[in-house]
């Protein structure tokens, strides 16, 4: 199953969905995890974070849109 995490596009929304913590947690019971590029950079998450947690990082919502199973958004 591929879990997908979107940036968030609400005006001043700096939370994000998902953290490097729970990254491991989804990957360790076998899910796969993609989330757009930036989309936690105003939570101060860099993508080299979540890719070293185990995350594939994508370059648009639009891929996230058409391959993920599940959407997590704040």
């Amino acid at each position: 199953m591929i879990i997908g995490i979107p940036k968030e596009l609400t005006q001043d929304e700096a939370r994000t969905a998902i953290t490097a913590g729970t990254v491991k947690s989804y990957t360790k019971f076998g899910f796969s995890v993609m989330v757009e590029t930036g989309a936690g950079a105003l939570s101060y998450i860099s993508d080299d974070e979540l890719k070293e947690a185990g995350a594939e990082i994508v370059s648009s919502a639009s891929d996230i849109f058409q391959k993920a199973n599940i959407i997590v958004k704040v």
